[in-house]
């Protein structure tokens, strides 16, 4: 396993990260305890999760991962983990109003999701903390196509980065990163801390994959010149990309297979339609294709660490195995024509 520095600092990440959104809803605890011990038997040290988890999200499960993650993490070595969590920006109440009574990235609201993080994760302090998505009219979770309209939960970013500054000074965050983020957002963060004087977001974790490389058109420039590398979720397209839903097949407990609607996204004709070139090109170079999608995206030079889940461990391990693999240039130049003939079908 390789580390690479989380931003300009001098932590240390895995150049694969586990993925949590499974604990507690496809996953039991102890089966996530099992995930957890394969992963740092591998040299995976980087653990994301997210006050919102499990996914699809519901009122019953509530923060249930944080939970699971936490009873790990107590028997474990705390300073040789890197952990990181999420609080959630405003969305519809209906779902997921049960957060907060409707959440809000305002200063009470945020202290708030981070009291109650450290308390399920049984630790004093969160090594990299994000905000899940932004509290704006904008573009994210499969939208495309900005249209402008009324802010109407605005919490400004200057406000966020001058509230996660003062609980940082306090020892409760180690280091701030962004999720689901756009390029302009991304320049706000980065000239709020500026002005303000505290260290800036040290990484943005946006969706990345074969079936999406939106964030190639205005984020990787700022990754590579603001070190504000990637953190890349859903790198297999919500298992998609291993191949093992074509030809209409529904695998037992799999993450597309229980909620279809959830990631529906994966499933159009237009992703079923590059997932299988994707497929029979790694059949050409000899490749398992889930571990050629995942060793393309950790190849990318604007990416810190790719987040990979599992429902199982035999699928865990061979995700972590895809770290032996370099696609070569051959196998680069054929992804790359498959991608101009199916360019981003899973915005």
């Amino acid at each position: 396993m390789d580390y690479l520095p989380l931003g300009n600092t001098s932590t240390k990440v895995s150049q694969l990260c586990l993925g949590t959104m499974t604990f507690g809803a496809q996953n039991t605890q102890s089966q996530a305890h099992a995930q957890l011990n394969l992963a740092v038997e591998h040299g995976i040290n980087f653990i994301d999760t997210a006050e919102l988890y499990p996914a699809p999200v519901s009122a019953e499960n509530g923060p249930l991962t944080e939970i699971i993650v936490g009873n790990w993490l107590k028997t474990r070595q705390r300073d040789k983990l890197i952990i990181a969590t999420k609080v959630v920006g405003p969305a519809p109440k209906k779902w997921i109003g049960h957060i907060r009574g409707g959440p809000q990235l305002n200063d009470e609201q945020i202290e708030q999701a981070l009291n109650d993080s450290l308390t399920r994760l049984k630790t004093d302090y969160i090594d990299l903390y994000q905000i899940h998505w932004p509290a704006r009219n904008t573009n994210y979770f499969g939208k495309l196509g900005y249209t402008t309209g009324r802010d109407k939960h605005d919490s400004p970013i200057n406000e966020t980065v001058a509230t996660l500054a003062r609980l940082q000074q306090s020892g409760k965050i180690r280091h701030i990163g962004i999720s689901n983020e756009t390029p302009w957002g991304v320049s706000q963060y980065l000239i709020a801390a500026q002005q303000l004087g505290t260290e800036q977001i040290v990484s943005i974790q946006n969706p990345y994959c074969l079936l999406n490389r939106t964030y190639e058109i205005g984020l990787a420039e700022f990754s590579h010149r603001e070190q504000t590398g990637l953190l890349a979720y859903s790198p297999l397209a919500g298992g998609s990309l291993s191949g093992k839903y074509l030809n209409g097949q529904q695998p037992d407990n799999a993450r597309l297979t229980l909620h279809k609607n959830y990631f529906y996204r994966y499933t159009t004709d237009l992703a079923v339609g590059a997932v299988e070139k994707y497929t029979k090109l790694a059949n050409k170079h000899g490749l398992n294709a889930a571990q050629m999608a995942l060793a393309f995206v950790r190849q990318q030079p604007f990416v810190t660490s790719t987040i990979i889940g599992a429902t199982n461990c035999n699928q865990l391990k061979a995700n972590i195995e895809s770290i032996d693999i370099t696609l070569d240039e051959n196998c680069l130049k054929d992804i790359q024509q498959v991608h101009h003939q199916h360019p981003n079908p899973c915005p």
